[in-house]
């Protein structure tokens, strides 16, 4: 967004609107960072409308014609003025600016803005304060300028977590499943949604696949794991099973075939893991589904219930991780003794 661009937004305001915190504008200064500061609250229309065409001029008022100045286009405004009256209009109407102001500062331009406030209207009702605190503690964590913007763009949602519950998922994947920093990091890039998952659904699932098929976190993170369902990773595990194609490691790691990779079972949609993995028809699978659905139902098993097989499973990811030197043995030491005790308390 240019200066020339936000300073004439700035004058449609001026000339035009009656919030008179615009009037204050000085000569010089810097209009995203006076926009940030301003408590000017944009009018948020009481009708809507179906219309994808653009509004012809004389139906936009001040505020739209500064947000077409911006470099939005018409049919862009309207959506964002449509969204608006869906979450808190009055509210979502104040910090409009703020949210602008930041996600500009971001380096995001006008339709990318946009694509993410249709994403997440709940920005509009968050604070730039709160927004700021996110974005740092994501920096903290590891996310540096280019996957911070891909991380938003993504999944905007993630901006609407509090840093609270960010730092209790970072603990939870550190001491229960045993990951390093670096990999919590990349689990954040990669499957941003997990923030917001219950935690113990994800221990099941983190156990499942550590005992059950005796994946190392490694593995784990090759295949994107948190993308995926508990219900979709097991019945397509369960099915290679049956087929005589996996076996369960054991106390060794060993087997006596040689297992598919976990990234070859998730990765590819259903018909791909059919053809090259567990080389079954369509209709065999589905009927597979359908009888495990029922099984599971009838064995009603309580979240947190699973053991593992001769305490078989992958150990922790020692040799492959990828952080830096200077933690290498540290996280090393902390990680075998997660696991020792992790390991412990499941033969109890």
């Amino acid at each position: 967004m240019s200066t020339r661009r936000v300073l004439q937004a700035l004058r449609w305001s001026v000339w035009s609107s009656s919030c008179s915190v615009f009037s204050r504008i000085q000569h010089g200064r810097n209009p995203v960072r006076f926009l940030a500061s301003s408590s000017c609250r944009m009018s948020v229309p009481t009708h809507s409308s179906n219309e994808e065409a653009p509004l012809p001029a004389t139906e936009l008022n001040n505020d739209q014609y500064a947000l077409l100045d911006m470099g939005f286009t018409a049919t862009e405004v309207e959506d964002i003025y449509h969204s608006m009256t869906k979450v808190k209009g009055n509210v979502a109407a104040k910090h409009l600016l703020p949210t602008l102001t930041f996600l500009f500062g971001l380096g995001f331009n006008p339709s990318s803005v946009a694509k993410i406030l249709l994403k997440c209207p709940e920005l509009y009702t968050t604070k730039e304060t709160l927004l700021q605190q996110r974005m740092t503690n994501l920096r903290k964590l590891g996310f540096v300028e280019g996957s911070l913007q891909r991380v938003v763009s993504f999944y905007p949602v993630i901006l609407t977590v509090p840093v609270k519950t960010v730092k209790q998922v970072v603990v939870f994947l550190r001491e229960k499943c045993l990951f390093t920093l670096q990999q919590v990091t990349n689990i954040l890039k990669v499957s941003p949604a997990v923030v917001l998952e219950d935690l113990d659904a994800l221990e099941v699932k983190f156990q499942y696949v550590y005992f059950r098929m005796g994946i190392k976190q490694s593995e784990m993170m090759k295949a994107k794991l948190f993308r995926f369902s508990l219900e979709e990773i097991r019945c397509r595990h369960c099915f290679l099973e049956r087929r005589g194609f996996y076996q369960t490691p054991d106390k060794k790691g060993q087997t006596l075939i040689v297992n598919p990779k976990l990234d070859n079972i998730l990765s590819g949609n259903v018909n791909t893991f059919l053809k090259r993995v567990a080389k079954a028809t369509d209709e065999e699978y589905d009927v597979f589904r359908r009888l495990m659905a029922r099984e599971w139902q009838e064995e009603d098993l309580p979240l947190g219930v699973i053991e593992a097989d001769d305490e078989s499973g992958g150990g922790g990811d020692d040799d492959d991780d990828d952080d830096d030197d200077d933690d290498d043995d540290e996280e090393d030491e902390e990680e075998h003794a997660g696991k020792a005790g992790y390991l412990k308390s499941k033969t109890k």
